[in-house]
């Protein structure tokens, strides 16, 4: 901890050393608690799962996939425009960062920010269970 602050101190304002101090400690804290997280995701992998034979899971799984992607593409109609226009070219057209930007006129951070409220807006309004 003492060598995270040591290593900040070239960012320090002269700003209440106690209040940076303690920011810099809950933010390691905040990194620690999301590293265990991460590390707690379980990866599946192909073999892991039950399921069916090759020649089954061949037919099957587009099928199933452009049922679910139908699905989304109705619901997209709901959220607001702004938000369905760079999930739509993010997730459907998969397009970049960097060329969204470019066809909306926008710079790069706005594109991110409008990709992480969009999917806040996701998290809020739609359910698991409606898919």
């Amino acid at each position: 901890m003492f060598l995270k602050i040591y290593y900040a101190l070239p960012q320090y304002s002269a700003q209440g050393f106690k209040t940076w101090m303690t920011r810099i400690a809950v933010n390691y804290a905040i990194d620690v608690k999301r590293k265990k997280q991460r590390q707690h995701e379980m990866i599946l992998e192909p073999d892991d799962l039950p399921g069916l034979s090759s020649s089954e899971e061949t037919v099957v799984t587009p099928l199933l996939r452009k049922e679910q992607r139908e699905l989304v593409k109705n619901r997209l109609h709901d959220m607001p425009a702004n938000y369905r226009k760079v999930i739509e070219a993010y997730y459907i057209a998969e397009k970049s960062y960097k060329q969204i930007a470019q066809e909306q006129q926008v710079e790069i951070k706005t594109v991110e920010t409008k990709l992480y409220r969009a999917r806040n807006w996701m998290k809020k309004h739609w359910k698991e269970d409606d898919f």
